[in-house]
């Protein structure tokens, strides 16, 4: 079984800054691509912004310049730096991955996994 445990959403006033955490745990052969995505109410969910396993990145417009994902490939963690923050970053933020895993001493298919989601609000 492999969980992804998010932490470090909250409320912050605009203009102010968060980093979201991500630690995936389990019986985990390797990690590919990472990704955050947010849900805001009444809106669909939205990829923000997305790492590989090589550390190539990529954004949503609407973030680029303010938001920085990271990974720490030996603790199995993916961040999301998020500065210059704005109402309209209010959202549920979820992490999101592409992980193979082991059954026994058995590599598994690459399976996609999801955190819990963690409540970012911007509001003064």
């Amino acid at each position: 079984q492999v969980q992804l445990v998010e932490s470090g959403g909250g409320l912050v006033p605009p203009g102010g800054s968060l980093r979201l955490s991500c630690a995936a745990s389990g019986t985990i052969f390797s990690i590919y691509t990472m990704r955050w995505y947010r849900q805001a109410p009444g809106k669909q969910r939205e990829l923000v912004a997305t790492i590989t396993g090589g550390g190539n990145t990529n954004y949503v417009d609407s973030v680029k310049c303010r938001f920085n994902i990271s990974r720490d490939n030996a603790k199995n963690t993916v961040y999301l730096q998020m500065n210059s923050l704005k109402p309209e970053d209010t959202a549920v933020y979820y992490c999101n991955a592409d992980i193979r895993t082991f059954v026994g001493v058995q590599a598994t298919a690459v399976s996609d996994y999801w955190g819990q989601g963690a409540q970012v609000t911007v509001s003064s």
